[in-house]
């Protein structure tokens, strides 16, 4: 089966003059295989089309797909007309928590909302009847469900994936629209919980990305509902804010079935007794996977193949490196640094003096507002200490948390206007970027103002590499590339690199030792000095009251259930992190 898809807000005919059709050979000789009407998107006949690739080749925006499917498959549950994105299959709403794991662009978010009843899925066609789709579902495990929300016998409560949209649909304080959507009477607990309390008597518009996403989850929880989904629940959160989350939505589970999509592999592990896999091609299709066991689920994924579909969707697996303790390879030092003092109006950070080596990475965990934002600006001298002087004779390269971009153009000419190396570019990163080449800075989404910004900062002559949270906006499979080709350019060019990150599946994947933040939030905060993995993650996780095992097969690091056999034994012996 072959599929043809435009991605419509590539494809601009007036500035190529349809040169796909032009090259096409089965428009050359005769036949209507790319067609298009005066003004418009040209259509490519699937039925016509040969697979030879020439008009992806030639099409200067990058903007067509032509894919083989990997199987034998039936209708799409839904697709975005002609020449558009399709998915195949559904997630099955069960008892418990059901996990869905799958890249960007490939359609969670569609059938999350085909499942919730806010989008009526048409079979591929330009419209189906709730009839026509339950005869199609009809001896599948997914037809009563479908059956019950086309006569409205469901009721679901939704935390959805773009948290900063809410401010726009409510306008009011974040305690007024709690109150308005609260139909259980479990407010304050809630709010207690969530930690919401500092923040009820603001507006919804000022207030941050991370007390929005809480207060969205609030919202869902507070609904009197049959079937819960959760879009993403984690995005802005640090880790103590994730388990957390993880926990409350975890104890739902007497009152309804849950649908989670996550891209933190550590929480979704947590969270979840079933995953369904959700592989395809960015913006072109997407499958859903038969329903599998967690642990079964995320180790298929990682491993790229499916063995109930017996189907491989990536060409690598990815495996987690069990690293000896950083004392035992210790490496030449790049610089060392005092103890210094950062002090604001109302908040005050302590640093631990403290080395970093040549050709390592260094990961920094802790809370939100606790000073590692503030620590990695004074290291790229953005900020001053109050009672030293850091001259640091050595090249930084420095990427921010929060990005933002006044370049006009593409991301090519973006690209070609900034210093870096050009080697280290086009040997370990451009492949990553080019079909983004086209584009116009400005009209990046997050994700991809996220990719360039760590290429760019990853490709510069540098000797020290800082990283605020490069994680964010990225789905599983980009986190644990970038994670791969941020630990291949560190040792390749024996320069150091440190990463803030609250993502722990990523930071156990990329990190040499870890610097552990504590404290007060927003008030006071101590950064202890780099350590090795083990000594930091069991100084951390005791914070955090959790204990994590490692995999057998992948050797990932899995979130032990709370007062299970094996998270009390660990308690017991002092080993929250398993080596």
């Amino acid at each position: 089966m072959r599929i043809a898809v435009i991605d419509k807000k590539k494809c601009q005919p007036k500035k190529c003059g349809y040169i796909c059709e032009k090259v096409c050979p089965g428009v050359r000789m005769g036949d209507e295989t790319i067609t298009h009407e005066d003004t418009n998107i040209p259509v490519i006949s699937e039925e016509l089309c040969t697979g030879c690739g020439i008009c992806v080749k030639k099409c200067p925006y990058n903007a067509i797909s032509i894919v083989n499917l990997p199987e034998e498959l039936e209708r799409p549950v839904h697709q975005y007309g002609v020449n558009g994105f399709r998915l195949f299959g559904l997630p099955v709403p069960k008892e418990g928590v059901v996990g869905i794991i799958g890249p960007n662009g490939i359609g969670k978010t569609t059938a999350l909302r085909i499942l919730s009843g806010q989008l009526v899925p048409n079979l591929g066609k330009e419209h189906a009847d709730w009839d026509e789709i339950i005869e199609y579902h009809r001896g599948k495990e997914i037809q009563k469900h479908l059956e019950k929300i086309s006569k409205g016998e469901i009721v679901v409560s939704i935390k959805p994936q773009n948290v900063d949209l809410i401010p726009k649909h409510f306008d009011g304080t974040v305690e007024e629209l709690l109150k308005k959507t609260n139909d259980i009477g479990n407010i304050e607990l809630l709010v207690e919980k969530l930690e919401l309390g500092g923040i009820l008597k603001r507006r919804l518009d000022e207030i941050s990305g991370g007390e929005l996403q809480r207060v969205a989850i609030a919202v869902a929880l507070g609904k009197d509902a049959q079937l819960y989904f959760f879009d993403e629940p984690t995005s802005y959160l640090d880790v103590k804010q994730r388990l957390v989350t993880a926990k409350i939505i975890r104890e739902i589970v007497e009152r309804g079935s849950v649908l989670v999509v996550e891209h933190d592999l550590a929480v979704l592990d947590y969270l979840s007794d079933n995953i369904h896999v959700v592989y395809g091609k960015e913006g072109v299709y997407g499958i859903v996977s038969g329903l599998k066991g967690v642990r079964v689920g995320i180790n298929e994924f990682l491993d790229g193949y499916l063995k109930a579909e017996n189907m491989r969707f990536r060409d690598h697996s990815i495996k987690f490196e069990v690293k000896p303790p950083a004392d035992e390879w210790k490496g030449e030092s790049l610089i060392t640094f005092p103890h210094f003092r950062k002090t604001y109006e109302s908040f005050v950070l302590d640093v631990s003096e403290g080395e970093i080596r040549k050709g390592e990475v260094i990961g920094i965990l802790g809370p939100n507002a606790i000073g590692k934002s503030t620590f990695m600006k004074v290291l790229a001298g953005v900020e001053k200490p109050d009672d030293v002087s850091l001259s640091m004779k050595i090249k930084i390269a420095y990427k921010p948390q929060y990005l933002t971009s006044n370049f006009e153009g593409s991301v090519e000419e973006f690209i070609d206007s900034v210093d870096i190396n050009r080697e280290i570019f086009d040997t370990y990163l451009k492949n990553d970027l080019v079909a983004l080449y086209p584009k116009q800075v400005q009209e990046l989404s997050g994700g991809e103002l996220q990719r360039v910004a760590i290429a760019i900062t990853m490709a510069k002559e540098c000797d020290l590499c800082l990283l605020d949270e490069p994680s964010a906006f990225l789905d599983v499979e980009q986190r644990l590339r970038f994670a791969d080709l941020i630990r291949k350019i560190t040792e390749k060019t024996e320069r150091s690199t440190i990463v803030i990150d609250h993502d722990i599946t990523l930071q156990d994947y990329i990190s040499d030792r870890l610097m552990v933040f504590d404290g007060i939030p927003g008030k006071r905060g101590l950064a202890h000095a780099p350590e090795s993995m083990e000594s930091g993650m069991n100084k951390f996780l005791k914070i955090m009251d959790i204990t994590y095992r490692r995999d057998p097969e992948t050797g990932r690091p899995r979130a032990n259930k709370p007062g299970s056999q094996k998270d009390m034994e660990q308690k017991k012996s002092g080993k929250y992190y398993y080596v």
